[in-house]
């Protein structure tokens, strides 16, 4: 388990943070990303991830979903 949570936490340090916080530590990440109260509300049309103003920026966020989406699968070949 710690393995898999300091995996995560080097991804999204190294490849999706923009530059202006790639300086966090992982405990940083940790208190202000992972570890917060969040909750899923979903409608006919939409589906909205509410969390509190106070963990880290609504922009910051956005910023942070964007990267992770541009990021690319990269296809295995199997020899």
């Amino acid at each position: 388990m710690f393995a898999l949570a300091y995996n995560l936490g080097n991804f999204l340090r190294r490849l999706a943070l923009p530059n202006y916080v790639k300086h966090w530590s992982l405990t940083t990440l940790r208190e202000k990303l992972i570890k917060i109260g969040a909750k899923v509300v979903s409608g006919a049309r939409y589906i909205v991830f509410q969390m509190a103003e106070v963990a880290i920026p609504r922009g910051l966020f956005r910023a942070i979903l964007e990267r992770i989406r541009r990021l690319k699968p990269t296809s295995v070949v199997f020899r």
